[in-house]
């Protein structure tokens, strides 16, 4: 069984609160949920690597309070296609692309959290005029998930080696303990304190292609799309959120989704554009904010948009 759409893998998903829908895009089928009042301002929601739509699940009821909200799935994770040997940015920006075009169809504002955040990036920049309005980068990792860049965050030691090592491409191999097994010795010291795997695999990995791992350890996942270029093309105005990061004593090695640095390249490149932009430094928050603090998240979104339309 190829196990690509989500028939294929009717028996791996549990009901959640909001109805699910899905979307034919021509080589994908999107799954997304819809909440809130058409008449308020259009939020689209773009989950990070490993994350399906609920990941929003605790924010939506809040957020839904001001805007019309859609959380999607991206290609290789929730009930979306899976789509073996296609898992780029490139191709996930188009996807939504046309998503805002046949679902939402107006002007939209974006949040994605981590390669999301980079998704949202590349909408900020790339997509048709008129389609994005703002966009929320949620702790993405600029630069540092480029190949080219040095301080490269996917190989060996990361989750990302990981999960296709043990897992393999659509679930192929499917060594779950054995991946937890090897997570102590194999993951990089100052992960292997935070990532905690459990005995079974959770429900989101579950519903996550890990080829979408080895498209980021080998940088086809980021492939064409070069982040300096990209950034320099923004044309809206953006909000950053940046969590914890730093770097380890014993090893020298960068903490984090995003350096200081890396940051601070992505701000100036930004500002440059001549859009608003507005920085948020959050370093006792994990990685996903919208996790960890619906409440924050959806306060910081909802607060942020007021004072766009106000101004």
């Amino acid at each position: 069984m190829d196990r690509y759409e989500s028939e294929d893998r009717a028996d791996t998903f549990i009901p959640h609160a909001f109805q699910e829908r899905t979307i034919e895009l021509g080589e994908v089928r999107l799954n997304y949920v819809r909440v809130g009042n058409p008449n308020k301002p259009a939020l689209l929601l773009i989950p990070g690597q490993t994350e399906s739509w609920w990941g929003y699940e605790a924010a939506l009821p809040m957020l839904a309070e001001h805007f019309e909200v859609f959380a999607v799935d991206l290609r290789g994770q929730g009930r979306s296609s899976w789509t073996p040997g296609r898992y780029t940015i490139d191709n996930m920006g188009s996807d939504l692309v046309r998503f805002i075009d046949l679902v939402i169809r107006r002007p939209t504002i974006v949040s994605g959290l981590s390669s999301g955040g980079v998704i949202s990036a590349w909408l900020s920049a790339y997509a048709k005029p008129g389609q994005i309005i703002a966009a929320h980068y949620e702790d993405p990792p600029l630069f540092g998930s480029e190949r080219k860049d040095p301080e490269f965050m996917a190989t060996d030691g990361s989750p990302f080696a990981l999960w296709n090592k043990y897992l393999g491409d659509q679930w192929q191999i499917g060594d779950w303990s054995g991946m937890k097994a090897a997570a102590p010795r194999e993951l990089f010291p100052w992960l292997a304190r935070f990532i905690l795997i459990p005995d079974e695999p959770s429900q989101n990995m579950k519903e996550y292609d890990p080829e979408w791992g080895r498209a980021t350890c080998e940088g086809t996942l980021m492939g064409g799309c070069d982040h300096a270029r990209m950034l320099s093309r923004v044309k809206v105005p953006v909000l950053f959120t940046h969590h914890f990061n730093g770097v380890e004593p014993a090893t020298g090695r960068e903490m984090g989704a995003i350096s200081a640095a890396n940051a601070q390249r992505a701000r100036e490149l930004l500002i440059g554009t001549g859009n608003r932009f507005d920085y948020q430094l959050h370093p006792s928050m994990g990685h996903s904010m919208h996790a960890q603090d619906p409440a924050l998240f959806s306060r910081t979104l909802i607060e942020w948009s007021a004072a766009l339309r106000a101004r």
